[in-house]
């Protein structure tokens, strides 16, 4: 590590800042920002620049760069197109020992200014040392996009009580009582707009944190999508990252549960065709066993928790056990796999209305409406459909259905692994057995999948 991440106090210092132009005016807000006043030396400065001079309390220099501007400073920016003129400034600087940077010149620098993340009181820098400075601001809105604006609500909040903790609590305690607060239902409140109730909370829970170092634990039931990472919410990739232990499903894919926390406890409770490796009730008291244990519990579904994934009978039993929890929404198999598979589920020309059925058969059945499935002008869906794909293409055909009517099976949707067998009622089943399609797949019917060829994007 070449360089020291530092955070300066500038409020009220002077910084020197020579150059006027649309460079150095960028300099200027960041300097600003943080409280410095501007001393900027430059033959002519933007309208922003002067104002931001004034604002400051500072002074302009309207003059070529000489070395006496240096004594009233205690940091400085050259920011000139002049090399020769930024190359002096450096020099002039180090030799007084003040911290200096020249823009885009790391050799000439004994400072940089990172890419900054902001969220209040909370600052985060982003440094490649001048190396690879496009990569740093990449870096940085990642990160813009992970940290919740809240974040900023939390930090004053938790300025505004640091003392009372500080007073309250011993030092290995205030340290987890802390962790509680940042990763438990008092940021779930102020993350809500409910930053009173957080606070509030708050000095509950630090009453009786005097006396007992354990907090309850929570539940969070994450929908982890189809399959592909990228199609995570933020908010997800935040709980995952929180969790103390994870309950995930067979649906779950390698790649997004590679991105739950590393050292969290990991417990397979998926179900396969004719094999349940945990039963649903069992499920349901784990969960409410390991919060009580003051765990975070990450509940991973794939697809969409409340569609077909059984997140409100878990829920349920969480609510009557009176365990904190909360739920994040995923994408739902039928949409994240037909839009990978170029397959719109309505369409002015072919669907009007879209269905979402488990294919699911229960005791070698399925039985479901087949007359209203059979009406035209809509799309359905068929989720754990390649079970039942016989009696599916078999039941719709006989109840109205033309067999010529498109039909689908999008295999292992979003992930690279995704397959498409496009068909229709009739030769569908066939194309299935001979492709030799396995589970996960979705079942698409209808109009739309005939623009499958044509649409699809994802290869």
């Amino acid at each position: 590590m070449r360089y020291l991440p530092l955070a300066f106090d500038l409020v009220d210092r002077p910084c020197l800042l020579v150059g006027g132009g649309s460079i150095a005016t960028r300099k200027a807000r960041l300097l600003h920002k943080a409280g410095a006043r501007l001393l900027v030396v430059a033959p002519d400065i933007t309208d922003e620049l002067a104002q931001l001079v004034v604002d400051s309390g500072g002074e302009y220099f309207p003059a070529i760069y000489e070395s006496p501007f240096l004594d009233r400073a205690e940091m400085v920016i050259a920011a000139t197109s002049d090399e020769v003129v930024n190359a002096r400034v450096s020099a002039d600087a180090r030799a007084l020992r003040l911290p200096v940077n020249v823009v885009d010149s790391p050799q000439l620098c004994t400072f940089t200014v990172p890419a900054i993340v902001e969220r209040g009181p909370l600052s985060i820098g982003i440094s490649s040392g001048g190396a690879a400075p496009v990569l740093a601001r990449g870096i940085r809105a990642q990160l813009e996009a992970l940290l919740s604006p809240a974040v900023a609500s939390l930090a004053e909040l938790a300025a505004g009580v640091r003392d009372k903790v500080k007073e309250a609590l011993p030092e290995p305690q205030r340290k987890d009582f802390w962790q509680w607060v940042f990763t438990g239902p008092v940021a779930t409140k102020v993350e809500s707009g409910r930053p009173e109730e957080g606070r509030q909370q708050l000095l509950e829970a630090l009453e009786s944190w005097r006396g007992s170092p354990e907090p309850s634990g929570e539940v969070y039931l994450v929908g982890g999508g189809p399959g592909d990472p990228d199609l995570l919410t933020f908010r997800a990739l935040r709980l995952m990252q929180q969790a103390d232990v994870v309950l995930y499903d067979r649906l779950v894919s390698s790649q997004v549960l590679e991105l739950v926390r590393r050292d969290a406890e990991r417990i397979y409770v998926g179900k396969k065709k004719e094999f349940h490796s945990v039963p649903q009730d069992d499920i349901n008291q784990l969960l409410v066993d390991l919060a009580r244990q003051g765990k975070k519990v990450l509940r991973l579904k794939g697809g969409d928790p409340f569609i077909f994934g059984r997140g409100g009978e878990e829920i349920d039993r969480l609510a009557d056990a009176r365990i904190p929890f909360q739920v994040v929404p995923g994408i739902t198999a039928a949409s994240g796999c037909s839009t990978y598979a170029g397959i719109p589920l309505t369409h002015r020309d072919h669907a009007q209305s879209v269905r979402f059925i488990t294919g699911h058969l229960k005791q070698g059945e399925l039985v479901l409406p087949w007359s209203e499935l059979a009406s035209p002008g809509q799309t359905l869906v068929f989720y754990m459909g390649l079970t039942g794909i016989d009696t599916i293409c078999s039941k719709l055909a006989a109840h109205g259905l033309p067999t010529d009517t498109p039909a689908a099976l999008v295999e292992k949707g979003t992930t690279p692994e995704q397959r498409v067998v496009v068909g229709n009622l009739e030769t569908l089943p066939d194309l299935a057995r001979a492709g030799g399609v396995e589970a996960p797949a979705l079942a698409i019917v209808g109009g739309v999948v005939s623009l499958h060829e044509k649409l699809q994007w994802f290869r």
